[in-house]
């Protein structure tokens, strides 16, 4: 990026702010100042030109109402999409910070908006967990991680589980592995030894464990999901096979199995000689009421196979999943992982089971079921009273979702891309939106959503 050294003439009559606003107007549109690059901040560049902050906002807000920057929250001002001039090559005087703003502009921005609220994680602490291993416990980090998971990790996640869950599982039992796609694919070669080769799935349900499946070659069933969870009614019978569920919250539909359901599903794998793969994601986000516990806690028979993550109470970039498996299985399958490395950062492990292990987790969960049960209804109470004639909420007692059913002139997919041209990321199920709300900051949700109304209503 080129310097900023503006030549201000004292004894024009055009005032400081327009002189600054049409030299970096001149930059960006002769492509000096490349789209994506971010400005200096107002501070900075107060220090670099000798202007007051005042000044320099003044030419920002002009540049800004223009369209020639773009603002971020809680990171800056960027060059917008002006100029055609754009490098085929990088820049051999381009820096980290200028390249890792690329990265987050491709991977995370939708339309020159990022929605993210730094008030969902305190990365502070996170960071001081993670060094004190880099300081304290170094010489570990020489060494590869265990291919079922850093056994520190794996004892936090055994005691979080029992007081949090009721389940109680030996640290042997668990297995640590970067996504639930990878988890999947272990519970492929778990259930191939298990002499199973059918697999029910809900429908709708998680696309990435279904493509998983059908690629290993399993022969899959889809059951429908009902307001009481998965209908058991439909599973298969009289042949061995797995059960994949989320009786604790179905993101896409939002229903929860009571529990005289979970006792009938229970029922099915011990009738059928089959297994229950309890897929338990998002179940500490909820908000209204006690949890309802685990399949994994409501029996002592082998059949529950328990799957947990981190993905929605850290932050998306820690691909920590894990998975409880019943004793005899966790035995034969420990020794099938003697031949396999563990893909999952050692490093990040061991931050997680020293964020467990000093309370913070727990101090964090709490703090988020706040925050997000106060989004949820700011959400929902948005809806309903700017868009009651032709938006239906649903489903509003956990989870970082919230189900809408929008009757507009407008396709599904439509809906979809109007809500992620503001940064709202949404996905389509049926007839119905999950839109993800947990990023949006507490105090930009109404105007936000007003605006997502006025895109859905036109």
């Amino acid at each position: 990026m080129k310097a900023i050294l503006p030549i201000l003439d004292r004894n024009a009559k055009q005032p400081f702010y327009m002189q600054l606003y049409v030299y970096l107007k001149d930059a960006i549109t002769a492509g000096e100042i490349a789209e994506g690059e971010r400005l200096p901040s107002l501070r900075s560049l107060s220090k670099s030109t000798g202007l007051s902050i005042t000044t320099i906002e003044k030419a920002y807000d002009q540049l800004l109402v223009e369209g020639y920057i773009y603002s971020r929250a809680q990171s800056g001002y960027y060059a917008g999409r002006v100029s055609s001039v754009s490098p085929s090559v990088p820049s051999e005087n381009s820096t980290f910070d200028e390249e890792l703003s690329e990265t987050v502009s491709k991977d995370g921005e939708t339309s020159g908006t990022l929605l993210y609220d730094p008030e969902c994680f305190d990365f502070n602490k996170w960071k001081k967990c993670m060094n004190r291993i880099l300081t304290e416990y170094s010489p570990a980090l020489f060494f590869e991680s265990s291919p079922q998971g850093e056994p520190a990790l794996r004892t936090q996640i055994a005691r979080y589980l029992y007081r949090s869950r009721g389940v109680s599982a030996h640290p042997d039992q668990i297995v640590i592995a970067a996504g639930t796609q990878q988890i999947t694919n272990h519970l492929a070669t778990i259930l191939r030894g298990l002499l199973v080769e059918h697999v029910a799935l809900e429908q709708p349900g998680y696309t990435p464990v279904r493509n998983t499946f059908r690629d290993r070659g399993f022969a899959i069933t889809s059951v429908d999901v009902a307001a009481d969870g998965l209908i058991i009614e439909k599973l298969p019978a009289n042949i061995r096979a797995a059960a994949y569920v989320s009786p604790s919250n179905h993101s896409l539909t939002g229903s929860v199995m009571p529990i005289g359901r979970r006792y009938e599903l229970i029922r099915w794998a011990i009738e059928n000689d089959s297994f229950i793969i309890e897929d338990d994601y998002d179940s500490e986000l909820r908000y209204f009421g006690r949890p309802i516990p685990a399949l994994k806690s409501l029996t002592d028979d082998d059949r529950v196979i328990y799957l947990g993550s981190f993905s929605s109470t850290l932050f998306a970039a820690v691909k920590i999943s894990y998975m409880v498996l019943p004793p005899q299985i966790a035995e034969a399958f420990a020794r099938q992982l003697e031949g396999y490395s563990q893909t999952c950062s050692k490093l990040e492990q061991l931050t997680l089971a020293m964020f467990m292990e000093t309370g913070l987790y727990q101090t964090h969960i709490r703090k988020l079921r706040k925050l997000y049960s106060q989004k949820l209804s700011l959400v929902a109470g948005t809806f309903r009273r700017e868009a009651a004639d032709f938006i239906q909420v649903r489903s509003t007692a956990s989870g970082i979702t919230v189900l809408l059913q929008v009757k507009a002139g407008k396709t599904p997919e439509q809906l979809k891309k109007d809500a992620e041209s503001l940064g709202i990321p949404v996905s389509i199920s049926s007839d119905l939106l999950s839109l993800v709300y947990n990023q949006i900051p507490l105090d930009e949700i109404p105007d936000l959503l007003c605006r997502l109304i006025a895109l859905w209503r036109s």
